[in-house]
């Protein structure tokens, strides 16, 4: 998760200011506010284990709800981080679920080999700042992985088309070829969302007709009508996708096409078609799920899930830029270590990938 930390330092401190929000905003739910020094991972893992305990007890007697205007009512603060990882390791191969007992182990084992990383090495000690996914509400997880279908919890394998094509999108060594992340054009938060990057909060606001999804990382808004309305038209493309939405029972379905043809998410193409479902299951709970299909790119659709837990208000505003001098800076060297190599530079790790 922290791959990408050190190019949004500056909004961090900026937002030093309003860091006793954030305390609050980042603590478990219903649960007195953590201390940002806190160094005691114990504590941490015996709090989250708790508060899964407590979330399945609440879940039982659990009634959804509803907006004045009758919907169900999704509105909050929630966040996506999670240890679980998105591919079941292949030892676990024919294991989807965790008993209780081994899903706190591997949480107890993924909290410790995060806490253990030496600020010397990273220039920058997150747990300072209560920021290490430790010290926020996330939870252990019966499942093995975030894939729950196929049966594997592996995503499918990529067709030759989309091999071919992943093979050939490496970024060159030109400024407008760095990330879309990176030049600030979008969040790197999907759709669909996967847990990541450390601006991982986001609320969801609701109006008759209306749910409205705002991401703190690039302050991404996506905008999911629920009154029926079809798709754009296929010529209109958008880097979120086009969403529409419905209601199934208590679950919010979002039908999303429409991909402008330069985004990037695992390899897929604009073709990508989505399906989310997001359902609050208890007080502090909202699952997230989704489908995609992309034919040309996977040889079968795939399903992840992921818990989000809720937390308290409110978003930081989001400061990006585009690394003036700093872009400049990777591609002269990735330039210079392509002419002494006399090759083309290797193929980077996609930011979608990261």
């Amino acid at each position: 998760m922290r791959t990408r930390m050190l190019m949004r330092l500056a909004a961090v401190i900026v937002a030093v200011g309003w860091w006793g929000a954030l305390l609050i905003a980042q603590a478990p739910s219903g649960t007195k506010s953590f201390d940002p020094k806190i160094t005691n991972t114990d504590e941490a893992i015996k709090a989250a284990a708790e508060t899964a305990k407590a979330a399945e007890v609440a879940r039982r007697n659990f009634t959804p709800p509803k907006t004045p205007w009758g919907d169900p009512d999704l509105r909050g603060y929630f966040l996506n981080l999670s240890y679980t990882p998105l591919e079941r390791p292949r030892e676990l191969a024919d294991k989807p679920f965790y008993t209780e007992q081994e899903a706190l182990a591997a949480f107890k084992k993924a909290v410790e080999a995060d806490a253990e990383v030496d600020p010397r090495t990273v220039h920058y000690d997150w747990k300072e700042y209560g920021m290490d996914a430790w010290q926020s509400p996330i939870r252990p997880n019966l499942h093995t992985s975030l894939v729950v279908d196929p049966p594997t919890g592996r995503i499918p394998p990529m067709t030759p088309e989309g091999r071919k094509r992943q093979e050939a999108a490496g970024r060159g060594i030109y400024v407008n070829n760095r990330g879309l992340y990176e030049r600030c054009v979008t969040g790197n938060q999907g759709p669909p969302r996967l847990p990541g990057n450390h601006d991982a909060e986001s609320q969801i606001q609701q109006t008759p007709g209306y749910v409205i999804l705002i991401m703190q990382s690039n302050s991404d808004v996506r905008i999911v009508p629920t009154d029926g309305r079809p798709h754009v038209p296929s010529s209109v493309r958008k880097w979120l996708g086009d969403s529409v939405g419905h209601w199934e029972g208590n679950t919010l379905v979002i039908d999303t096409t429409n991909f402008h043809p330069d985004r990037e998410w695992r390899g897929s193409t604009s073709g990508m078609h989505l399906i989310e479902r997001l359902t609050i299951t208890d007080p502090k709970t909202l699952k997230y799920e989704f489908t995609v299909e992309d034919p040309t790119t996977w040889t079968r659709p795939w399903s992840a899930e992921v818990i989000w837990p809720r937390i308290e208000p409110g978003l930081f505003e989001f400061a990006c830029h585009e690394q003036n001098y700093g872009v400049m800076n990777v591609v002269k060297g990735a330039q210079i270590r392509a002419r002494e190599a006399g090759t083309r530079p290797a193929r980077e790790t996609p930011e979608s990938e990261r």
